[in-house]
């Protein structure tokens, strides 16, 4: 049976015990040799201490140890009969917090330590939040020193309160909580019996239980090519290790940026040929065609691809005692993959101690802010909350080629605003009017027309990708509503392209202006009585929030198309994904533009395999139960 790996980090402010708490696991679990065991307890008496300095273990450096500090991150290996684990002990001076984020990166859970005799200070909270920023899954705070407190429980419950309020700010879906003694091995491996009043486990039974591989993306292929290999003329194989998914032979791949097509023919390693390789497998892999593929490149699986685009936006932290320059060119890696890059904007920094965006003009070491970049060549990603390996990046100075940010991929860059939710003063932003004009409201009220046509007007948003299917279903639906004597009136994505919205592309600011548009003609419409079937793509969620916003409440009903992409793409009766994926069609939802999946759609129609005639009675009686219409 294969033992599971975890690996976690430690954090905290300076002195807080990090170093010790993992001496003491590494001691009390009996992974020291007895040279290092006798070179320690060595050291500690010459140094004159009363106990034997388990932080020793750790602290590798020579300026650790005069210190008494940690000041690069340090690696530890151990095990114990349930588990195996990677511990990353990172510096808790607040200027190494650029190493904190080194050590963190790959941590699947973070232990913070908090003095009990001083309860939460300024670089808990840095911690606690830069964990939250990795997308951590699972935090512990290590309430330590409880010796040099009497192990009271007040104080304890105290500071837990205290990370408890800091903590609901954060995006943290799992924290758990000890009282320890590093020192004194209080709750580190074995139970206390100084703390009666504490009724949980040890920390290493937490360690050794929690959940594995809450992080792993074992569904998204993406392999980033690192070598071709091309020992002889009868072979050629494409080296690297898989960033996430898995694959098998046989299996259909595509290769960005090319678009290129093939099969996986084997997966090679130095022991053999695989039936299957995983996420973090470092492998070889051959295909069926000879296409074109080099260092930098990506293969995915066909029918779920990444997002493809040069305008980024991220988090980065600063790591550099250079500050952000605006002006200055950067290189930037991601996975394989280096190309030029260029920060077109600074939207904002963040404060971690109360966690609020302040306007800045650049970055200091260790400081965290939202920018926008733009590459000389489009990178191939998924959004870091979705795969930490496929978004995340690195910025190199390209003068000094030294590393001076990490960064997180947020999505495709777009104003800021535009990603939060829609209040009232962004609506009355968008919703610009002529000067000198007023309202002229018509002859009848919209109570008047709906009493007339016997039934409430509202507003059918369908969205989905291109082919879903929602224009289908909508008609079958308009039709099915004319037969109810239901006024009616639709609205077409392509329709209103061939007039109204003719001047605008598939930018994603010509996309928002083209959904305002329509927005407010679907307003129009309900405003006269009617039920407008309103049918567009619309990806992202921002716009379809605007167009729900100029609507009176309850009167507007977001109906999400849902179909996988490889079906979408087998359907393909215009041809418009196969042109997409050569690189034909720029801006192609779902394909090389993202496509923003409604959370909480009041309706959802599977039309990958449902029946259009089905679907459209499932609206029918969504409807009817709304009081909407009448049966």
């Amino acid at each position: 049976m294969t033992i599971e790996l975890l690996r976690f980090t430690t954090a905290g402010s300076v002195d807080d015990g990090k170093s010790t708490l993992i001496g003491r696991m590494l001691y009390d679990t009996k992974s020291l040799f007895e040279d290092q065991i006798e070179s320690v307890e060595k050291t500690s008496q010459a140094r004159g201490d009363e106990y034997v300095d388990l932080a020793l273990y750790t602290d590798g450096l020579r300026a650790e140890r005069e210190q008494k500090i940690t000041i690069d991150v340090a690696y530890r290996y151990f095990a114990t009969p349930k588990r195996k684990f990677i511990i990353a002990d990172t510096p808790g001076h607040i200027q190494y917090t650029r190493n904190m984020v080194t050590g963190a990166s790959s941590a699947e859970l973070a232990i913070i330590m908090i003095d009990a005799r001083k309860g939460m200070l300024t670089q808990s909270r840095r911690h606690g939040f830069i964990a939250s920023l990795l997308q951590i899954p699972h935090v512990v705070v290590a309430v330590n020193k409880m010796d040099l407190v009497d192990y009271d429980e007040q104080t304890y419950r105290d500071i837990v309160d205290d990370f408890r309020a800091f903590a609901s700010k954060l995006e943290v879906p799992s924290i758990t909580y000890f009282p320890i003694s590093a020192l004194a091995g209080d709750n580190v491996v074995h139970k206390s019996d100084n703390m009666p009043w504490y009724d949980g486990t040890p920390l290493l039974h937490h360690l050794e239980t929690v959940n594995v591989g809450a992080s792993r993306n074992l569904i998204d292929f993406r392999y980033p090519v690192q070598y071709v290999l091309r020992p002889n003329q009868n072979f050629r194989g494409y080296a690297g290790q898989i960033a996430s998914g898995r694959i098998a032979p046989g299996e259909e791949i595509v290769a960005f940026p090319s678009g290129l097509t093939s099969k996986v023919k084997e997966v090679v390693t130095m022991g053999g040929n695989l039936d299957e390789a995983v996420m973090g497998d470092s492998v070889v892999l051959t295909l069926e065609d000879e296409i074109d593929i080099s260092r930098g490149d990506m293969l995915v699986r066909k029918g779920n691809l990444p997002r493809k685009n040069n305008q980024i936006d991220a988090t980065i932290c600063w790591m550099s005692e250079t500050p952000f320059d605006p002006k200055a060119n950067y290189q930037l890696m991601h996975n394989t993959r280096l190309v030029r890059a260029m920060v077109t904007k600074l939207n904002y920094k963040i404060d971690v101690d109360t966690m609020k965006r302040e306007e800045a003009e650049g970055l200091q070491l260790n400081e965290i802010g939202r920018v926008q970049l733009t590459t000389t060549k489009p990178l191939f990603f998924d959004t870091y909350n979705k795969n930490r390996t496929t978004g995340s990046f690195i910025l190199i100075d390209s003068g000094t080629n030294n590393t001076v940010a990490a960064g997180m991929i947020r999505g495709v860059a777009r104003d800021v605003d535009d990603l939060l939710d829609v209040t009232k003063d962004e609506e009355a932003a968008r919703r610009q009017r002529s000067a000198n004009v007023m309202w002229e409201a018509g002859a009848l009220s919209q109570g008047e027309r709906e009493s007339l046509n016997g039934h409430e007007a509202a507003v059918l948003w369908f969205t989905g990708l291109s082919g879903s299917g929602k224009s289908t279903v909508a008609k079958i639906l308009e039709r099915k509503l004319f037969e109810m004597s239901v006024q009616t009136m639709f609205l077409d994505g392509d329709n209103l392209r061939h007039g109204l919205n003719g001047d605008l592309g598939f930018s994603a600011e010509d996309r928002a202006e083209n959904i305002r548009r329509v927005s407010e003609v679907a307003a129009l419409g309900l405003s006269h009585g009617n039920i407008v079937l309103a049918s567009f793509i619309s990806p992202y969620a921002r716009d379809r929030a605007f167009a729900r916003s100029i609507v009176p409440d309850g009167r507007f009903v977001e109906i999400y198309a849902k179909c996988d992409l490889d079906v979408l793409k087998e359907r393909d009766p215009k041809g418009l994904y196969a042109k997409a994926l050569s690189g034909e069609i720029p801006n192609f939802t779902g394909i090389s533009a993202p496509y923003e999946s409604p959370q909480n759609p009041d309706v959802v129609i599977e039309t990958g395999s449902g029946d259009p005639e089905d679907l459209a009675n499932q609206i029918l009686k969504y409807l009817i139960a709304k009081g909407i219409i009448n049966e």
